[in-house]
């Protein structure tokens, strides 16, 4: 098994529940060992845009670094994701952050991701969950928080949703309706 770092982002439609479907989908490819919060930050480049929901994932996968990728731009595409424009606003973005501790440089993949040590939307999160962090080279990446001290990121209080949280919530507030309408019926 590898240990991977996927980094999640949505600003279109509901971000937080594209992020946890996709923490959902990406379980489906290994065993997820970790999801950060949901941190809220300005766009970084592109169009003029919304703001972003990120969060990170660990996930300790079989799956070789290409197919992981491949696996990650279906879940895009299954949520919406239209690649129009670079860094244009999307309803899913899925980037393999790290992956063991292997590099890697093809022309549709570079891990580590060429631009974690610039972006802090991508630094707190993955920090939060794993602290201990490197890079291949040994390099920690708690190193590079410093460097973006001066980006806003708003760490939120809600949790990531997924679909088992959901319909146990609708079950819970099915079942309390009908207490309530038993113990309206049973006391009148």
């Amino acid at each position: 098994m590898i240990r991977a770092a996927i980094g999640l982002g949505s600003n279109l439609g509901n971000r937080a529940r594209h992020i946890g479907d996709a923490v959902g989908a990406l379980s489906g490819l290994g065993s997820l060992v970790a999801v950060s919060s949901l941190y809220e930050t300005a766009p970084v480049g592109g169009a003029e845009q919304g703001p972003y929901i990120n969060a990170v994932a660990i996930l300790d996968t079989d799956l070789p670094v290409r197919e992981l990728l491949k696996r990650c731009l279906e879940i895009e595409k299954e949520h919406g994701r239209e690649r129009r424009e670079r860094w244009g606003p999307r309803t899913l973005d899925l980037d393999v952050l790290l992956y063991g501790e292997q590099i890697v440089a093809v022309p549709d993949l570079t891990v580590p991701h060429p631009r974690i040590a610039e972006r802090r939307f991508v630094l707190e999160p993955l920090l939060e969950i794993w602290p201990d962090a490197v890079l291949p080279d040994g390099t920690p990446i708690s190193g590079f928080r410093a460097g973006v001290a001066d980006q806003e990121v708003h760490k939120l209080d809600t949790v990531v949703p997924d679909r088992r949280t959901s319909v146990a919530v609708l079950v819970v507030v099915t079942l309390a309706v009908l207490v309530i309408w038993w113990l309206g019926d049973l006391l009148l």
